[in-house]
């Protein structure tokens, strides 16, 4: 399996952007599709955006559509979640994921790699 590490978050005030970032260590990186997953406090882990392994499907939650973009750097190992227009709503923990399967609306479980999560807070 790949090991996750996620450099990034913070805090922001609403509208404003970050970008997470997920470094992965392995040599399946460029087959396995990664993934963005989010947690609240209080709520459940939730998918945010994926990305297959060459780059050219992404899946995203309604509820960042528009405003998040998920993309991939094989060569160098990485993956990112670039988030612009904010809201307070995006407040949570992010982690990133990989895993061997792309589909819409993916649940935590078709991931077997995890990173440790970063804390985003987005301020009103």
């Amino acid at each position: 399996q790949v090991q996750l590490v996620e450099p990034g978050g913070g805090l922001v005030q609403a509208g404003e952007s970050l970008r997470l970032s997920c470094a992965a260590s392995g040599r399946t990186f460029r087959i396995d599709v990664m993934a963005w997953f989010r947690q609240a406090p209080g709520k459940e882990r939730e998918f945010v955006a994926s990305i297959s392994g060459s780059g050219a499907l992404t899946y995203y939650a309604d509820s960042v559509k528009g405003r998040f973009t998920i993309s991939r750097d094989n060569a160098k190992n990485t993956a990112a979640l670039q988030m612009n227009s904010l809201k307070p709503e995006d407040t949570a923990v992010y982690y990133c994921a990989a895993g061997p399967i792309i589909r819409p609306s993916p649940l935590p479980s078709d991931f077997d790699s995890w990173g440790q999560g970063t804390q985003v807070t987005v301020s009103s």
